[in-house]
């Protein structure tokens, strides 16, 4: 490990595999010594999940043999992964984790649902400066090359100013070409939510079983949000705390009478 570069563990939602985080490992190999723990399945929408219930596996392997990077394996969720390079696999606290690219767009209420982003808050709490990266697009052979100078560009400002305690980013990006995307903008999430239905269907031997469908809704019609941002061509950075505690409310709860 060479002392003189950072140390990046890289991570994701998507699994080992996939190409949004082939392209962010090809990336952080330009910038710092690169650790990989990722899973070896898709675990979209996993949220915070942790295995606690079952046995983990976590195998070195090697995908790239003309890369320098170090790739693990694992067979848990994205917190799981983090949890494992921390305690078990680095032999140091790495100077920043990234997770991600996600195939797809993490931003407003995504955040809570997302296995990118987990990946990211696992890091931060633990201290790790930490960014989530997506990118609005869902297909497996999505394009990733248009975003990569951004990628870096990010990477290289947290690395050198650092994050405050308890907060890491998280970046999305528009599904355009390079010289479409008008800049980065700094932004708070947006208020909007899904409508969800539950499409119910019978199998063939006649038990009912459920598809999870929706529509997402922005109700918000603010210019500072990651909806705004996104759809106006811009990259998308959203600081993002995660002490849940809703401090502004504490005054009334404490004037009930409990």
């Amino acid at each position: 490990m060479e002392k003189d570069k950072p140390l990046i563990l890289v991570t994701n939602d998507d699994g080992i595999t996939a190409p949004g985080i082939r392209t962010l490992i090809e990336v952080m190999n330009e910038i710092g010594t690169v650790c990989v723990v990722a899973p070896d399945s898709p675990q979209s929408g996993m949220g915070h999940a942790i295995t606690v219930n079952d046995t983990l596996y976590c195998d070195k392997v090697i995908i790239d043999k003309n890369a320098p990077q170090t790739e693990y394996s694992c067979s848990g969720t994205p917190a799981d992964c983090v949890k494992l390079a921390t305690n078990e696999i680095l032999k140091r606290k790495p100077d920043l984790c990234v997770s991600g690219i996600n195939h797809g767009s993490n931003s407003s209420i995504n955040v809570i649902y997302s296995g990118t982003m987990s990946a990211a808050v696992e890091a931060g709490t633990s201290g790790i400066p930490a960014i989530g990266f997506s990118l609005l697009d869902y297909s497996l052979n999505a394009n990733f090359e248009p975003i990569k100078a951004f990628v870096k560009k990010i990477t290289l400002e947290c690395l050198q100013n650092g994050l405050p305690k308890g907060v890491v980013l998280n970046v999305n990006f528009p599904k355009l070409s390079e010289k479409e995307i008008k800049g980065i903008k700094v932004c708070r999430q947006a208020n909007a939510h899904w409508i969800e239905n539950f499409d119910k269907r019978k199998s063939p031997l006649g038990r009912e079983y459920y598809w999870l469908t929706g529509e997402f809704v922005n109700e918000d019609k603010g210019e500072d949000t990651d909806e705004w941002a996104l759809k106006n061509g811009y990259v998308s950075v959203v600081p993002v705390q995660f002490d849940l505690t809703a401090h502004h409310v504490i005054k009334d709860i404490n004037s009930w009478d409990i």
